[in-house]
């Protein structure tokens, strides 16, 4: 029941830190401010109703020069993608040198905001162009940069048609041939979450993907692919009721702060023994390195809208106990789409053998469990050994790898060297 209790973690959190801003404070001893607060509670000051461009409301703002960029998809999804081709004066500007390009993709429910929302020296979207890189920040389709169509609005429900199928087949690959042509040279890859999950797929299918030929080397962070060994009470309740109601329950879009999901996830609260005040650590483990800062910046960037669909997707990536295409419920219908009566599957030990790959995981992550990280470990034992380095991070639990205050010291310098010795 991992996968899902992944997608219910991140959407739980999101709604209780809504819902229950104090209990977050007090657990973790963050001091969360009082107008970020009000926002999110309906009191005080509204939030800005259009939002302004990711790099204006996070990277100029910083010294940074920073682009908007638009990409459009084979199935007519427009995608926001910004690029940081500078750091800093005196940080990796203005040396002459081609800058390698690398790629950021998010996670579940969140959008490219997440590697940005520490100090500059503590993100990694700012670090890696300190570093001398050419920074593209990702936004995947349904989040608040990324939901112009060619045809369809997203207020309807043929836009949410989708689930992280789409993402491999579409945004990767559209992505991908946009930041090759700009730059002219391969593209390393950093995925947190559900971006290491739709990575791990698209990798499998080699050249047929349109992103192993563009691709110089991957980082995967808190890598998601197999998620059996998560057991807190929140999760499994959350889980259960998600293969019982979501289909019947809820609409095309699904979106923390509409109604439907709202009272989906007050009900799990709600449900004897449930314990929905020691957040942080009931949704990702005990996150070591935190900071207060962070949660407030958060708090003033809502939660992301995904598809319906994609959330069924994830449920039966769990029930079938493997990694396969949409399921759509019966033969006939699988026939009609994939002409097979079972959903095709991705198979991971298909992912080239020379791919260079690094993987950083935490002992205490309540998503990525170490031991499932293991048994993706063993879909990829005949993989070149010099093009595999593995990290494993104590006491770091899933959050901790792209909001940490540590993260520059213990990850993200060791991926940095790695990507570096990649020619």
């Amino acid at each position: 029941m991992g996968l899902i209790k992944c997608c219910f973690f991140l959407v739980v959190l999101t709604f209780l830190v809504h819902e229950f801003p104090q209990a977050y404070a007090s657990s973790r001893g963050a001091s969360v401010s009082s107008n970020a607060l009000a926002r999110h509670r309906g009191r005080g000051a509204p939030s800005t109703p259009v939002p302004v461009g990711l790099c204006e409301s996070a990277v100029t703002i910083h010294g940074y020069k920073c682009q908007e960029f638009n990409v459009k998809t084979d199935d007519g999804y427009v995608l926001s993608l910004q690029r940081i081709s500078e750091g800093r004066a005196g940080h990796g500007s203005g040396d002459g040198k081609i800058k390698q390009p690398v790629l950021l993709q998010h996670g579940l429910l969140v959008d490219g905001m997440s590697w940005l929302l520490n100090s500059v020296d503590q993100s990694l979207g700012f670090i890696l162009a300190d570093s001398g890189f050419d920074v593209w920040v990702a936004n995947t389709r349904g989040t608040r940069y990324s939901r112009a169509h060619a045809t369809l609005d997203a207020s309807h429900p043929a836009y949410w048609n989708w689930s992280w199928d789409e993402i491999v087949q579409f945004d990767l690959p559209a992505t991908f041939d946009f930041v090759y042509k700009q730059t002219g040279q391969k593209v390393h890859y950093v995925g947190h979450s559900l971006g290491t999950l739709v990575a791990l797929t698209s990798f499998s299918q080699g050249s047929s993907s349109r992103v192993v030929d563009k691709l110089r080397s991957a980082a995967l962070l808190s890598p998601v692919a197999y998620l059996s060994h998560m057991s807190t009470a929140l999760g499994v309740v959350a889980a259960k009721a998600f293969i019982g109601e979501i289909v019947t329950t809820f609409v095309a879009e699904f979106n923390i702060n509409e109604e439907p999901v709202a009272n989906f996830l007050k009900a799990i609260c709600a449900t004897p023994g449930m314990d929905c005040y020691d957040l942080i650590t009931a949704v990702t483990g005990k996150n070591c390195c935190l900071n207060s800062s962070t949660v407030d910046l958060f708090l003033r960037n809502e939660p992301q809208s995904t598809a319906t669909k994609n959330m069924v997707h994830l449920a039966q990536t769990v029930r079938d106990g493997m990694l396969t295409k949409y399921d759509y419920g019966n033969a006939n219908a699988n026939v009609q789409h994939y002409g097979q009566p079972k959903p095709p599957v991705y198979d991971l030990t298909n992912i080239p053998k020379n791919l260079p790959l690094f993987m950083s995981y935490g002992g205490q992550d309540s998503l990525a469990d170490p031991r499932d990280v293991g048994s993706l470990m063993d879909s990829l034992k005949l993989h070149d050994g010099d093009k595999l380095q593995v990290q494993f991070v104590k006491d770091f639990a899933h959050a901790d790898f792209i909001m940490g205050v540590t993260a520059k010291d213990i990850v993200y310098n060791s991926m940095i060297a790695f990507f570096k010795r990649q020619i």
